[in-house]
């Protein structure tokens, strides 16, 4: 029975990968390994809420098992990690598709934990596919906007953003901090009006020796 549960954990981490790897070809926040471990944390303690206590049933006659309250809590217990990878910069919201993943993926490995692994399957293959098809037709249908967040040597901010704009990048917003440490760090919002690989506009900027780091 144990090799049964070790099988539905596996299969919960497998679904959890598949998200995780379109999430993090979209350099997003939650990558593989953060939509591996929910789902597999989902599913363990979907096991355990489900299975964990029939040493307990017909233990007495006031004892009540609940095998519902585990689950519920993984619901809400979700939410507060989602919440955490909304990010509200310069009036523009990003992260809601990966938070909503987050928690969607969650219930994916419930849902395998619970040995219904049709079901989930079936979402985790309906979740790409939105990804991959609804991301691919918004891409056609206007420019695509990538959030960076970039730390260079003071006195370099101009030389960055000329980077940008012989790569085709067009800038939509900006916030500078500046450091004592002789570091600005640009917070940009920017548009890939000509389809470019955010990747290859990454490495591009991290080849410059006044980028210190680029992150997302």
């Amino acid at each position: 029975m144990q090799l049964a549960y070790m099988a539905r954990l596996l299969v919960a981490s497998g679904c959890g990968i598949l998200i995780g790897y379109e999430r993090k070809n979209r350099l997003k926040e939650a990558g593989m390994r953060t939509h591996l471990i929910v789902a597999l944390g989902a599913a363990l303690m979907m096991l355990v809420s489900k299975y964990g206590f029939f040493d307990l049933v017909g233990y007495n006659d006031f004892l009540r098992v609940d095998a519902s309250r585990i689950a519920s809590q993984i619901v809400s217990g979700v939410g507060f990690l989602g919440a955490g990878m909304i990010f509200v910069r310069n009036r523009s919201v990003t992260g809601l598709t990966t938070a909503a993943g987050i928690w969607t993926t969650a219930g994916i490995g419930m849902a395998i934990g619970a040995g219904m692994y049709a079901v989930g399957i079936f979402c985790t293959v309906v979740v790409l596919g939105t990804q991959y098809l609804l991301h691919g037709r918004l891409q056609q249908a206007m420019p695509d906007l990538l959030s960076l967040s970039i730390r260079v040597q003071e006195g370099n901010v101009a030389d960055t953003l000329k980077t940008l704009q012989d790569a085709g990048a067009q800038l939509v917003n900006m916030d500078v901090t500046h450091k004592k440490s002789g570091i600005a760090r640009l917070d940009l919002r920017i548009k890939l009006c000509g389809g470019e690989d955010p990747l290859k506009l990454i490495e591009l900027l991290e080849s410059r020796p006044y980028v210190i780091e680029v992150g997302d």
